[in-house]
């Protein structure tokens, strides 16, 4: 692994399905020898439901354990869970315990060991559709503002939302519409 300049190594992206999880370390095991790679293993949509206990195995998969995480092998997920697993898993079990925080911070601790965290967060009106008017800008999508605008609030509205993936979805939708290519 030493001896190959980052420069030469090729990026490996595998992806993994949630329901696959558990033979994540015999991945792991298959590609420690293949240190002239680099591989990103990545999760769309990783969650667990109330009676799946297959996160404690990831958590130490992402931490390693006797044997170190290989340097060359990055774990990504995506979710749409602030802590992958629903509150009211977290409270019903919390509720029997002997020690109650001791459950939720365990189960939060899966999320801890993930490094980044992006959040799409709500915004204001008048944020929301900056950030409209600077797709439709920088894609080239030409609309008159007016227009822009009341597409854009009705295309909020109907989500549910304001935020920055909404933004993006809207300006997605409208430049279909356009016959653009983005």
């Amino acid at each position: 692994n030493r001896l190959i300049p980052d420069k030469q190594k090729k990026l490996v992206i595998i992806e993994i399905h949630r329901e696959d999880l558990a033979t994540l370390p015999q991945l792991i095991t298959t590609l420690r020898g293949w240190v002239i790679r680099r591989f990103i293993i990545f999760c769309d949509d990783l969650s667990f439901d109330q009676h799946d206990v297959s996160y404690k195995s990831l958590k130490t998969v992402l931490e390693g354990g006797i044997e170190a995480k290989p340097e060359h092998i990055l774990f990504y997920a995506s979710s749409n869970r602030r802590h992958l697993m629903p509150r009211e898993m977290m409270e019903n079990e919390s509720a029997t315990a002997i020690h109650p925080g001791e459950t939720i911070e365990e189960k939060i601790s899966l999320s801890d060991r993930f490094g980044l965290w992006l959040g799409f967060h709500s915004c204001s009106q008048e944020t929301y559709l900056a950030m409209v008017q600077a797709y439709a800008s920088r894609y080239k999508l030409v609309m008159p503002p007016e227009s822009l605008e009341q597409h854009a609030l009705e295309w909020a509205k109907t989500r549910g939302a304001r935020s920055g993936r909404v933004a993006w979805q809207f300006i997605q939708d409208l430049a279909g519409r356009l016959g653009k290519r983005l």
